[in-house]
């Protein structure tokens, strides 16, 4: 079907914007008009991206009132109310934004934030749809309340991914004067996530940054007599965010670098366990890395605590020696700490740190106070309106969750202050009991089994406090020993990044061996590329291109950004798992290598990994690098390009491998035939051969020819021109297929290439 697109960014009185027709802001940004979600014949008024992929729309006006057909039809009165009508002419929605007076120059304007706004002649605003938000939280709207008007501003999320009328959840601030703001996810009238008090630099939830140093964004919390609201603006034409707000609840914000047009996340809360509200009752803490997640803060202790019921998360805490409010008493630092429900804190602009340590020893109510206001970090600029120190009295519930806040809380004696390193040094992987884990997956049912690993059977379950986990059961017969097994413990529970699995804990009793992880609700990479058509199918382009851009910052971390430098040495498509939103998560740190800092290669004579994505001097030769790695990635770029798996491959014209086919079309100019058969035309030519080039750099030959990583990620994203790649490893000319001396590299023989050990997972 056609779409006209109007070229101007105006609605003016009496002009009609009919199904099919659009207006588009001044810089291209935003897009107004009609549209359906997915298969629904439901027609919308809305406004969306005009560049981003998919179609991402963030306001919608008739949403609880959807057209049935295409006769729809939008209007502005000379009033200045704007209309939309169905066929027979009837009002479906409205503005309700009439003014009265002689003026006919009122126009409707879609600016270039996504704000449309309804003005008149002389640019005083009458109406702007940032002051009734849907879903979507936007650079420049305001969040809070106006105490004049009496109207309050806040997200409400769809009833579902095909449904914008409203659906369960609010995120809302819950405003009392002279109180601190914080910010929450409600269900219904019912708390859910309490996102925590603003700190001057972000809401005290928001633990994940953009991955991009140079993203800058500017956040405002504005507090005066006559409202209070939080905002936020991004710098630069090329960058865009969005916060949202989905159907189960979750607050999403993600950011859009142009000319690239797919979504890269930054932060979601609740992120965990510990975001529940009130989880772990008064005094209590929360922590994902002890088990159970719930416990007590220095100086508490646990309510008719039951040693035979390790498993209780929700006992409440006490104080083991009462306070007497004496001089004798002092302050425990809790650092890294998010601060606790601030509904009955009393807060001063005005205070010193140390004026707020004196006020809180003179009155005994007070069990704690905190300076929210932190230093902004690296990846992001913030205003700061004033300096803010605050009074807390915890009546109500403390959950603390490692953030990078100050809490101090009365004792009857001074403890002993741990520096951060020794606390982060004593952290510990949550042991879990094999009882639980057995509840959690009614006793390993086989209706919980999700599939077969190399090292064992993989379990779905839940735990009591309702979080679902994977639980990876070594078999007895597992080539993975107990060093192995500590091996992947020790290393991943060290590695946090958005692009690996999160280990939750794991279990040793007897004979067996457990890891429990984050439950991947769309399994592995493998599972859609290699099992059959219909799944393939599921994958569309954009979708496999975030992907590959994902592992490759993944890997990025293992090699350079995270505190160890860690080289995976099982790169392949079973190891790739995909969360609800197919964004993917390097799993399986067994095999693992963490280097030292001037460390850049090692050798070994136990050769482990799986054939197909083993590098040819690791094959060969032991040696292994970061360098093995990048061969590993470059191979998975090409199976996810293609939809064929590198080792098995086979072609009626030759005898190369899938490396070997991807050059053959490279050297032709014909790389775009490599491109899965599934995906058709619904493709980017410019990013399936920048994919191709880069995977083949990745798979060449010789080590010192592959990029780094950082270079990766970088080609990947569209910076600088890309060398031409030399031969891939285990590629044969036809006039060498007859030469003993290189049966080693055929693509026939590499799949029986003997080697100390290999790991077939």
């Amino acid at each position: 079907m056609l779409i006209t697109c109007r070229s101007s960014d105006t609605i003016y009185v009496h002009q009609n914007i009919s199904d099919g027709d659009t207006i588009v802001s001044g810089n291209e940004k935003f897009e107004l008009g009609f549209f359906s979600l997915r298969n629904s014949k439901d027609r919308y008024l809305g406004i969306w991206f005009k560049n981003a992929s998919p179609q991402t729309v963030v306001w919608v006006a008739n949403r609880n009132i959807p057209l049935k057909d295409r006769l729809g039809m939008v209007k502005l009165d000379d009033q200045g109310n704007l209309l939309l009508v169905n066929g027979n002419s009837k009002v479906i929605w409205s503005s309700n934004s009439s003014t009265w007076g002689t003026n006919i120059n009122r126009v409707a304007q879609l600016l270039d934030t996504g704000n449309l706004v309804i003005k008149n002649g002389n640019e005083t605003l009458i109406w702007q749809s940032f002051d009734y938000p849907g879903d979507t939280f936007l650079p420049g709207m305001k969040m809070g309340k106006n105490f004049i008007t009496g109207r309050e501003t806040y997200l409400t999320s769809w009833r579902s991914v095909d449904d914008p009328s409203p659906g369960e959840y609010t995120s809302t601030m819950l405003l009392v004067k002279g109180k601190y703001p914080q910010a929450f996810i409600m269900r219904g009238s019912v708390i859910e996530t309490r996102i925590g008090p603003y700190s001057g630099q972000a809401f005290s939830s928001q633990t994940e940054h953009a991955p991009d140093a140079n993203l800058v964004v500017f956040s405002d919390l504005i507090v005066n007599q006559n409202e209070i609201y939080f905002t936020y603006t991004s710098e630069g034409n090329i960058t865009t965010f969005r916060t949202i707000l989905t159907p189960d609840g979750k607050l999403e914000t993600s950011y859009i670098k142009f000319p690239n047009p797919d979504w890269m996340p930054i932060s979601i809360i609740p992120e965990d366990y510990c975001d529940k509200y009130g989880v772990c009752g008064p005094y209590g803490s929360c922590t994902t890395l002890t088990s159970p997640n719930c416990g007590c803060l220095e100086g508490f202790e646990l309510k008719n605590l039951d040693e035979t019921s390790p498993d209780n998360d929700t006992s409440v805490c006490r104080r083991k020696i009462a306070l007497d409010c004496g001089p004798g008493e002092g302050f425990l630092k809790l650092s890294r700490s998010k601060l606790p429900d601030t509904e009955n804190a009393v807060f001063s602009g005005n205070m010193s740190l140390q004026d707020c340590e004196v006020a809180c020893k003179n009155n005994c109510s007070c069990t704690a106070y905190a300076n929210p206001i932190v230093t902004p970090g690296l990846h992001s600029s913030f205003r700061r309106k004033k300096r803010a120190v605050m009074v807390v009295t915890l009546s109500t519930a403390a959950v603390l969750t490692l953030l990078g806040l100050i809490l101090a809380f009365y004792t009857k004696r001074k403890w002993k202050k741990r520096s951060d390193a020794e606390r982060e040094g004593n952290a510990e992987v949550p042991l879990f009991s094999l009882s639980k884990i057995s509840r959690a997956t009614n006793d390993f049912s086989i209706d919980n089994k999700l599939g077969e690993g190399g090292f064992g059977p993989v379990y779905k379950g839940v735990l009591e406090e309702g979080q679902e986990i994977a639980v990876k059961r070594l078999s007895k017969s597992s080539r993975q020993g107990l060093d192995e097994f500590k091996n992947e413990v020790i290393c991943i529970a060290k590695l946090q990044h958005r692009n690996l699995v999160k280990l939750i804990g794991y279990c040793i009793q007897g004979d067996e061996k457990m890891l429990i992880y984050e439950y991947m609700p769309n399994k592995s990479l493998d599972y859609f590329l290699f099992t059959d058509e219909s799944r393939k199918s599921l994958l569309d382009w954009p979708q496999r291109f975030q992907i590959i851009q994902g592992i490759a910052r993944g890997v990025l971390y293992l090699h350079q950004d995270s505190r160890l430098k860690v080289v995976h040495r099982d790169l392949k498509a079973g190891n790739i798992l995909l969360d609800h939103q197919m964004f993917p998560k390097i799993a399986d740190f067994g095999l693992a290598r963490m280097f030292k800092e001037n460390e850049s290669e090692a050798n070994t004579k136990r050769v482990v990994g799986t054939l197909g994505y083993i590098s040819p001097e690791y094959a060969v030769n032991g040696l292994f690098s970061l360098k093995s790695d990048i061969f590993s990635f470059g191979v998975l770029v090409l199976e996810i390009v293609s939809g064929k798996k590198n080792r098995g491959f086979v072609h009626e014209d030759h005898e190369d491998n899938l490396l070997g086919h991807a050059w053959r079309l490279f050297k032709k100019g014909k790389s775009l035939n490599l491109i899965d058969e599934c995906l058709h035309v619904s493709y980017s030519a410019c990013e399936v051969s920048r994919s191709i080039h880069v995977g083949l750099l990745c798979v060449q030959q010789r080590v010192e020819d592959r990029p780094n990583t950082p270079t990766v990620v970088g080609m990947l994203g569209g910076e600088g021109s890309l060398p031409s790649p030399k031969k891939p490893a285990f590629y044969i000319q036809e006039s060498e297929i007859n030469s003993a001396s290189n049966l080693s590299l055929l693509p026939s023989s590499v799949n029986e290439l003997t080697l100390s050990q290999v790991d077939g997972r």
